[in-house]
């Protein structure tokens, strides 16, 4: 008794393990770092091309670079809220996680799923699930690193 229930529990590892090599993906780490890179250096090539041509228009380049974020953070959400963006994450992983454009489409994207559950409790409430930590954990270390540099420049 003991080896047939040892038996029918090997057979049920071992179609459980076929299963899952069979609904398991596939992934080409060349393949995704080549899409990563292509990505992220097309966002930024973006963000270049935005930036020189706010500079042609005569405005400082502090303030081009205010313009050419305020751009890049508006097509974001617009692409966000038309699905392409997500698309484009898909197919860029890690390059669509370019730090201005990563962060603007992980504000909007809970705030287009939970917009059914109404304004407070849909979209006040989910819009920094992703965002959130950053917020804080980001704040938080600048604080840190301020006391810091406050505390190495008095001494």
């Amino acid at each position: 008794m003991k080896n047939y229930v040892e038996h029918i529990e090997a057979v049920e590892k071992e179609n459980y393990d076929r299963y899952v090599k069979s609904v398991t993906p596939t992934t080409s780490m060349p393949k995704n770092m080549l899409n990563a890179f292509l990505v992220g250096g097309m966002i930024c090539l973006i963000g270049q091309i935005i930036n020189n041509a706010v500079m042609n228009f005569g405005v400082d380049k502090v303030v081009a670079a205010g313009w050419t974020n305020v751009v890049l953070i508006g097509l974001t959400v617009l692409l966000t809220g038309l699905n392409i963006y997500p698309k484009i994450g898909k197919y860029g992983g890690a390059g669509a996680l370019v730090p201005i454009t990563g962060f603007a489409n992980s504000v909007v994207a809970p705030a287009l799923e939970y917009k059914v559950e109404g304004q407070v409790f849909g979209i006040g409430c989910k819009i920094f699930t992703i965002a959130g930590p950053v917020i804080l954990y980001g704040i938080f270390s600048s604080w840190c690193l301020g006391i810091l540099y406050w505390i190495t420049q008095t001494l």
